[in-house]
């Protein structure tokens, strides 16, 4: 998958100016694709080149003129072809792990505290996927809204964010756990193993 494509699924809905669509990526598609703002913008001027979307200027009185991006009928091609495609599996490519794996030969009060750190980013990330996915399906329940939702795209991408982020932090914490009970079985051997 390109950017590109993350970009294009973004601006399905509404129109985006590139802050709406940088804040859309830090909120919502965040968990399945990151991408920093200089990127987006860059992105979107490669899109509008290409004709896959199209750009609006919009004069606001107080603030500086805007621009807005809606998918084109060429946009929603290049999406269909993208969907047709074969789903290439992903893969965890994680500092912190590679941390957890050489567990015996660093500081294990160190790595406790980077997984604690982890596991809060985590339980974050978790109450904010809960306030989004309770903001799309207002007061139905997620079955009801499953069922006859208007976009449930954008839901099921929240829920995998969800999903992840819960595994993470669950991940983290039994970590924690064991690293703490392995410490306290050798009281007073050093905290990095010769």
């Amino acid at each position: 998958m390109a950017l590109r494509h993350a970009v294009l699924a973004a601006l399905l809905d509404e129109e985006l100016s590139g802050y709406q669509l940088a804040k859309a990526f830090d909120l919502g598609v965040a968990n399945f694709w990151y991408a920093q703002p200089q990127q987006l913008y860059a992105e979107l001027t490669r899109l509008e080149r290409d004709g896959l979307i199209t750009g609006r200027e919009v004069v606001q009185e107080t603030r500086p003129t805007k621009r807005l991006f809606r998918v084109t009928e060429a946009g929603l091609a290049e999406l269909e072809h993208f969907s047709a495609a074969d789903a290439k599996p992903s893969f965890i490519r994680d500092d912190l792990l590679v941390k957890v794996q050489a567990a015996e030969r660093v500081d294990t009060g160190t790595l406790i505290a980077q997984l604690a750190e982890r596991a809060a980013f985590a339980r974050a990330k978790v109450e904010v996927f809960g306030t989004l996915l309770h903001a799309m399906r207002g007061d139905r329940t997620e079955e009801e809204f499953l069922r006859h939702g208007a976009r449930i795209g954008p839901y099921l991408t929240c829920l995998r964010g969800l999903a992840f982020e819960q595994g993470n932090h669950d991940w983290c914490e039994r970590a924690i756990t064991v690293l703490r009970a392995r410490q306290a079985e050798t009281p007073g051997a050093s905290a990095i193993v010769e």
